[in-house]
């Protein structure tokens, strides 16, 4: 196992954008905030998803696209640094108006309504190349 303690340096809330991207909503504010590192959890509803399974024995990213409206019943995840850029690994619960709900690694989704909370960590999480699991892990 790896870890290390992380400080904190400021909290933000934001409301996306509507017709907007989800996750590029998350990058735009920490972008905005120069959140090299981060820990996020939103809530709200999208118009539509993709929503990426990872096959373990396969080592790859399946899509699962939905377009219909959906709630975000859950969203987390951090921001940190890919090849320089920032990045919002999300993950999501999503559900229908049947209450079925889905879950996974968020692509995208364009956003009809979404709340998120963002606490900053001062020093950077850079993502490398895991052998082990072909993923971009950081720490």
């Amino acid at each position: 196992m790896n870890y290390r303690a992380v400080e904190t340096t400021d909290e933000y809330v934001a409301r996306l954008e509507t017709g907007a991207d989800w996750r590029a909503e998350i990058e735009s504010l920490a972008n905005d905030v120069d959140a090299d590192a981060a820990w996020f959890t939103a809530l709200g509803a999208v118009q539509d998803a993709e929503v990426w399974f990872y096959d373990q024995d396969d080592c790859e990213y399946y899509p699962i696209a939905f377009d219909e409206p959906l709630e975000v019943a859950s969203c987390v995840g951090n921001v940190s640094l890919l090849d320089g850029d920032r990045f919002a690994h999300t993950h999501v619960v999503l559900s229908d108006a049947d209450g079925t709900a889905v879950a996974g690694h968020l692509n995208e989704a364009t956003v009809w309504a979404g709340e998120v909370h963002m606490r900053v960590f001062e020093a950077p999480l850079e993502r490398e190349h895991d052998e082990t699991t072909d993923l971009d892990l950081w720490l």
